[in-house]
């Protein structure tokens, strides 16, 4: 049998390349840059190594699943230690709130900050976004979208309804929770999904359950990095190859669909199945014109980000992990990005890992390059970023050493639309609506954040494995 052609080793496509060699079957894959990570890369500024794609780890059983798909120990190849807290809460009044994932010791820090009646609603609003977990993840998350009938799941359809799933996420909180901090922290999650929380289905709710009630964690050495090195030394230990810089350029069919790939060097891969696991958009110039999907046409992108990666002298006292800074305003800010236009007064999110060379990292949500005009708006918002951290309390960055990412630095790394946060998650781009992981060309598989169940590590993680699922039912 002619092996399996995974091209890109990002999370997604590490994954489908894993669980596919556990399984015994030969596999190969195909990555452009020089080492493994997609999106879950690495730049370096002098001595400072920065991690310029996911900082929040949540679910580390999807990863702990992966490794045990090879029968190996993820503690043995990727030590994760949890973050306390998972986030700092600072809001606009001077208030803040720590959030942990330990339920008596939440309600404790909401008591304390929103008083004994709203730790009480905020208790029965945790039990409720646990059901909806539950209820969501098996049929809707977890679960194949490559078929119709995936969604004719009546029974979890009316749960989740009675639940208020499809109702918008802020009107859900709302219901539930009465202090607007405690709202705020329970629906700016819905920017993952690339939509606000006036936009957002109450279903992306399970986003904050993830990382509020599941906890958020980080590897013990080498940043978010180490996650698709230590897939990758799993991989060598597998005896997967992978070809790094290495360029696919054309995925070949014969009469039966899949013959193989074509590499920048000249050689042809034969392959039986091939895992597209990056960017759709960006690859359409190597799939077949067969395999074009309706979904694709006429795609919506998330908003995108302005981050800036600063090398520091020294690690600010008492900083955490993550924090998140509210501005005063909400609501406005996100009807300014949905016109592709700047935040007014933007919530803005900084990582500060504890390591040897202090760095910071500061993302800020702006629109994406379909949106704006970026040549234009970068030294504004760039100046504006840093006054706002010297408003509060980070002082003078201006001259620090800098990395700065903005939509034209996430076009030139390959991201459609300037925006590492690919299609948003709107109704019409959810679950089979998301452009299909299979493909009329027999084969040819997707996977990663353009298709379901979406974006984030573990969606990307989950994706890969339903990839390799699929291929092995093909042909097992």
């Amino acid at each position: 049998m002619k092996p399996v052609v995974v091209i890109g080793a990002g999370l997604a496509g590490l994954s489908a390349a894993v669980h596919l060699a556990a399984a015994g079957r030969e596999v190969v894959v195909v990555e452009a840059r020089d080492e493994p990570g997609g999106c879950c890369a690495v730049a370096t500024l002098g001595s400072h190594r920065f991690d310029v794609g996911p900082s929040v780890l949540t679910m580390p059983g999807l990863l702990a699943e992966v490794f045990g798909a090879a029968g190996e120990d993820m503690e043995s190849w990727l030590p994760l230690r949890r973050l306390d807290p998972s986030y700092r809460l600072a809001f606009a009044d001077g208030s803040r709130l720590d959030v942990v994932p330990e339920r008596e010791a939440m309600a404790g820090q909401v008591r304390a900050l929103c008083g004994p009646a709203e730790a009480r609603r905020y208790l029965r609003y945790r039990d409720l976004l646990e059901r909806m977990f539950r209820a969501e993840w098996p049929v809707f998350i977890d679960a194949d979208m490559t078929r119709l009938r995936a969604l004719a799941r009546p029974a979890a359809l009316l749960k989740l309804a009675a639940m208020g799933g499809f109702r918008r996420l802020d009107r859900l909180a709302a219901a539930h929770l009465t202090d607007e901090r405690l709202i705020r922290a329970h629906t700016f999650q819905a920017l993952y999904a690339g939509l606000s929380p006036q936009r957002a289905l109450g279903i992306y709710a399970v986003i904050a359950h993830m990382d509020t009630v599941g906890g958020v964690y980080f590897p013990r050495s080498g940043g978010m990095r180490a996650v698709p090195a230590a897939l990758a030394a799993l991989l060598e230990k597998l005896q997967v190859p992978i070809l790094y810089g290495t360029r696919a350029v054309q995925v070949t069919t014969g009469v039966s669909g899949v013959s193989g790939v074509r590499l920048d060097t000249g050689r042809h891969l034969p392959a039986s199945h091939v895992v597209m696991a990056g960017d759709r958009f960006a690859a359409r110039s190597i799939l077949p014109g067969q395999s074009a999907d309706w979904r694709t046409r006429r795609p919506r992108f998330s908003p995108s980000c302005l981050v800036l990666h600063l090398a520091l002298d020294r690690r600010p006292p008492g900083q955490a992990h993550h924090t998140l800074h509210f501005g005063h305003a909400w609501a406005s800010t996100f009807t300014a990005l949905e016109r592709g236009q700047p935040q007014p007064d933007p919530s803005i999110l900084l990582t500060c890992p504890d390591d040897d060379r202090p760095k910071l990292s500061v993302l800020e949500p702006a629109p994406n390059l379909i949106d704006a005009d970026w040549r234009k708006l970068r030294p504004r918002l760039e100046e504006r970023l840093l006054g706002r951290l010297e408003a509060l309390g980070y002082g003078d960055l201006s001259g620090a050493p800098r990395l700065v990412f903005d939509p034209p630095a996430w076009h030139r790394l390959g991201h459609t639309a300037g925006t590492p946060f690919a299609l948003d998650h709107r109704f019409a781009q959810t679950a089979w609506f998301r452009p299909s992981a299979a493909s009329r060309v027999p084969g040819l598989h997707f996977a990663g954040m353009h298709t379901a169940p979406g974006v984030g590590v573990p969606p990307v993680l989950v994706s890969g494995r339903l990839a390799a699922r699929r291929i092995l039912r093909e042909t097992p």
